[in-house]
């Protein structure tokens, strides 16, 4: 599944509402760890699109299929979720210092995610990250919920 991305800030806000009712329609509940850490993932990589590329971009969201799609026997199911924009630009991940308000999102994607990398895509590029829901990350989100999480010198409080 897929949502249009206008090259506007209030975008971000729009693509975090329609991811949530997808994973919601999925099973995942929005006050489940994994919603809120797969919510803050669509932020940072939308937030990306619209800041650096001032152009359309695609957001896709691939969910396990509720019927599991694992192997028998097997307990793991991973969400991806991708941004595809028109700027062959590659993502350069930066380091913000001390106040900074910019520089922490690739970082931020880094912790969180199981996997990220980026691909060329047509003229353009797709930026990714998968989370396994059953992964040792997941299961440290899970039992985290509710302590802040900490990068640098932020914290964000699990909501």
């Amino acid at each position: 599944m897929q949502l249009e991305i206008r090259p506007d800030p209030a975008e971000v806000g729009r693509a975090r509402r329609w991811a949530r009712s997808r994973l919601a329609g999925s099973g995942i509940g929005v006050d489940e760890p994994l919603a809120e850490t797969l919510i803050l993932l669509v932020s940072e990589l939308v937030t990306n699109a619209v800041v650096h590329t001032g152009r359309p971009a695609v957001l896709r969201l691939s969910l396990p299929d509720a019927a599991g799609d694992a192997a028998v026997g097997e307990t793991s199911a991973t969400v991806r979720l991708e941004v595809a924009d028109a700027s062959a630009r590659p993502p350069r991940p930066r380091c913000a210092d001390g106040d900074e308000t910019n520089g922490r999102g690739l970082a931020l994607v880094d912790g969180l995610a199981d996997r990220w990398g980026w691909n060329s895509e047509g003229v353009g590029k797709s930026i990714w990250c998968e989370v396994d829901s059953c992964s040792p990350q997941a299961a440290v989100r899970a039992t985290c919920d509710s302590a802040p999480v900490a990068y640098g010198d932020l914290a964000y409080e699990a909501v």
